[in-house]
């Protein structure tokens, strides 16, 4: 299994991105929590990582944390969750919050992440309580990123691969978006906006 890659990010699009190991270019599916804490392409980068091999598809999916890498496989534990969803949760909040909510029983709060019916999280909070005070963590602070040609149309397309549909994704974009932010600033800013 591939535990953790060290390398060059040579290439960060949410939510993929490619790490050059003496090169060998690796391409890892990551949550938002990530994106908003990676360094410049170019520079190096280490994360840890999910291994996951299916019928049809093998994925890689990469952390900057073990907190975060933990979380998405204890999510998957509960019935009738997976990868897409796991990611979505851990990109629409961080992982001391999410704790908090379990702990909590919001279920409205939870419901508000992409994915996530009224069910699921009545499930996650069932089946997750006990375990959410070991998950850790706590809130990602933004760092300063460069920005892409066209950050706002990378924040669209980055929310709807979480679940949101066109014209809400392009709604909360918009919404969030302030001139001079990168992606990942306008996706974590349309992300909290949607959990209020």
């Amino acid at each position: 299994m591939i535990g953790r890659l060290k390398g060059i990010l040579a290439h960060k699009q949410p939510p993929w991105l490619v790490v050059d190991v003496h090169g060998v270019g690796y391409e890892l599916e990551a949550p938002m929590s990530t994106f908003y804490d990676l360094p410049e392409v170019g520079r190096e980068v280490a994360l840890f990582t999910h291994y996951a091999q299916k019928e049809d598809s093998v994925s890689l999916y990469g952390f900057l944390t073990e907190p975060e890498r933990r979380l998405f496989r204890d999510v998957q534990k509960v019935s009738g969750i997976g990868a897409k969803i796991a990611l979505a949760v851990l990109s629409g909040v961080s992982v001391g919050e999410f704790a908090r909510l379990v702990q909590a029983g919001d279920v409205t709060a939870l419901t508000r992440i992409p994915g996530i019916g009224k069910k699921t999280a009545e499930r996650m909070v069932v089946e997750l309580r006990d375990r959410a005070a070991d998950f850790g963590g706590g809130p990602v602070a933004a760092g300063g990123r460069a920005v892409p040609a066209d950050p706002l149309s990378e924040a669209v397309e980055a929310l709807q691969q979480l679940g949101y549909k066109p014209a809400e994704a392009q709604k909360m974009a918009k919404a969030a978006a302030a001139e001079g932010d990168a992606a990942e600033i306008i996706i974590r800013k349309a992300l909290q906006s949607a959990l209020r």
